[in-house]
């Protein structure tokens, strides 16, 4: 959904700087000339990229339905993204802070149910925001002895099964019966009278949620998807190996996992001394 949303104003906005230019014929040259116009507003590298990426989608199409040539389309294919200098910082939590964080909600009112158990799939199960709103209490399921979010269609519609701690279930059990609830959506929206409404909740309120509870633990600056990063390097940090982290968090590419995970190469402790072979002797 927020991709969808990203997409959209990306080409709102490209057909609003392509009616304000002479007319001309969507082809490389067209492009380029936007590209520079981005970088000339500035926009972030990542911004720029992630435009470029809609115009492309627009080109494929509209030679799909006979309105460019292939000639054309492979011309923008060809104009290049913006480099990123450097790395992007993400925000991560220790686990002392993640402690903080889920121990300053207040579990004895309906309210603090809730908050507890969206905290509890997003720092322990590192869930997307829109994965928590949209999450259904028949997903929660036991196999193998564990219990899991089985086949949960996340980002591009990539399904993954994801297990749930411990600690995550203990929240959604002191929701989900408090609240009534034992199909459908696993959150609903709750009036200020403490009564629930509505069929579920959008992603909004699990960013609210968030940064109510963060606000409680002195946490500046804190968004969803920054929980999602924490469990990523917590679970690595515990001595997770990164392919099982990949495929907890629905990564398609491990470069992914390794930037949420933040790790680096650490020649003091380099992986590689664990092997050792004795030499021969002539």
């Amino acid at each position: 959904m927020q991709s969808r949303r990203s997409y959209q104003h990306a080409m709102d906005e490209f057909i609003a700087w392509y009616c304000s230019e002479p007319r001309l014929a969507l082809n490389r040259i067209v492009v380029l000339r936007y590209r520079m116009h981005l970088e000339n507003i500035p926009l972030a590298p990542a911004t720029i990229n992630r435009r470029l990426a809609a115009i492309r989608r627009l080109a494929y199409e509209a030679s799909d339905n006979g309105l460019l040539s292939p000639e054309l389309v492979a011309g923008i294919r060809r104009v290049k993204g913006v480099k990123r200098l450097g790395q992007q910082v993400g925000n991560w939590l220790t686990t002392e802070e993640g402690q903080q964080l889920v121990g300053a909600v207040r579990t004895d009112t309906l309210r603090g149910k809730r908050h507890a158990a969206m905290l509890g799939l997003l720092l322990g199960c590192g869930l997307r925001r829109s994965e928590v709103a949209n999450l259904e209490i028949e997903k929660i399921q036991r196999r193998d002895g564990h219990w899991a979010i089985v086949d949960l269609v996340g980002k591009a519609g990539h399904v993954r099964t994801v297990p749930v701690p411990l600690w995550v279930k203990t929240s959604i059990d002191s929701w989900s019966p408090a609240a009534g609830l034992g199909e459908g959506r696993l959150f609903r929206a709750i009036r200020k009278n403490g009564v629930l409404w509505g069929r579920g909740v959008t992603q909004n309120v699990v960013w609210y949620v968030v940064k109510n509870c963060a606000k409680r633990a002195g946490i500046e600056k804190l968004a969803p998807h920054d929980l999602r990063r924490s469990c990523a390097r917590m679970c690595h940090a515990a001595g997770g190996e990164i392919e099982p982290i990949q495929f907890l968090l629905g990564h398609a590419s491990v470069q992914t996992t390794e930037r949420y995970i933040g790790c680096k190469q650490k020649l003091g402790q380099a992986v590689n001394d664990r092997i050792e072979f004795r030499l021969g002797t002539n």
